[in-house]
């Protein structure tokens, strides 16, 4: 039986929020945590929502919401939001 994914409380695209409050909203999200929680220093060895399955549907939806698609390196160095953050401006995803 295949996981089922979280659903972001939120559209996808909404035009009136930042590009760094659509992130932080979808880390909340995905990893089921309060979006106060969702700071720079927050990297997955730390909470227990941060696992695999959590890891792949956060890459999914970072890709879908920003319109880009990580390299695979990308995908295995994502371990915080602060790389997260690092990667998309690499993507050209202004933050």
């Amino acid at each position: 039986m295949a996981a089922r994914l979280p659903s972001v409380a939120f559209p996808l695209k909404p035009d009136n929020i930042s590009n760094i409050d659509k992130l932080r909203r979808t880390f909340a999200d995905v990893l089921g945590i309060q979006e106060e929680r969702v700071t720079n220093e927050l990297t997955y060895n730390i909470i227990p929502e941060g696992d695999s399955v959590a890891h792949m549907a956060l890459v999914a939806k970072i890709e879908n919401l920003f319109e880009i698609m990580m390299d695979t390196d990308d995908i295995v160095d994502m371990s915080s939001v602060a790389k997260a953050k690092e990667i998309l401006v690499k993507y050209r995803v202004i933050l």
